[in-house]
């Protein structure tokens, strides 16, 4: 059964008060004065006992009803890039995209990697869910994005 977890997308100290996230319903943050890490958010269909991420009104397997799960903060690079092109959304060059293995549940998602350090991923990579001010909404305005960052280097939150 998944962990439920309220989604709370603006509400982390600093510039995350002002910005709105990039999507809806892709991320929580700790409430105002709580400590905590940023989580997933996605889907969870109790008939076919499958994760979803993004979450979907139907699943794709059975067409049933998919609920919102908490989907955890850690997991493994099981695969990543560099890109060194032009970015896309005002992103920073470069920056790394790839799929990882959440620990919580196994499921396998496309995420952004840490453009501060994404020279130093490596399959198998423990990793761990960070948000911040990163590019912009497609329409020039800024927000914040989830992406994963190597455990041994700390979070915006830490530093």
């Amino acid at each position: 059964m998944p962990a439920r977890l309220k989604e709370n997308t603006v509400s982390e100290a600093g510039a995350t008060d002002l910005l709105p996230p990039v999507q809806e319903g892709i991320f929580s943050l700790p409430a105002a004065g709580e400590t905590g890490s940023p989580r997933l958010l996605g889907g969870y269909c109790r008939a076919c006992e499958r994760y979803h991420f993004p979450r979907e009104r139907h699943c794709h397997r059975c067409l049933g009803p998919v609920e919102g799960a908490d989907l955890g903060n850690t997991g493994i690079v099981y695969s990543f890039t560099a890109v060194r092109a032009k970015p896309p959304l005002g992103l920073p060059q470069p920056y790394g995209v790839g799929f990882v293995d959440l620990a919580a549940n196994g499921l396998r998602v496309f995420a952004l990697l840490d453009p501060d350090c994404v020279d130093d991923f490596k399959i198998g990579s423990s990793v761990v869910l960070a948000v911040k001010p990163l590019g912009h909404d497609g329409k020039g305005r800024p927000c914040l994005r989830p992406y994963f960052t190597l455990q041994q280097y700390p979070t915006e939150s830490e530093a």
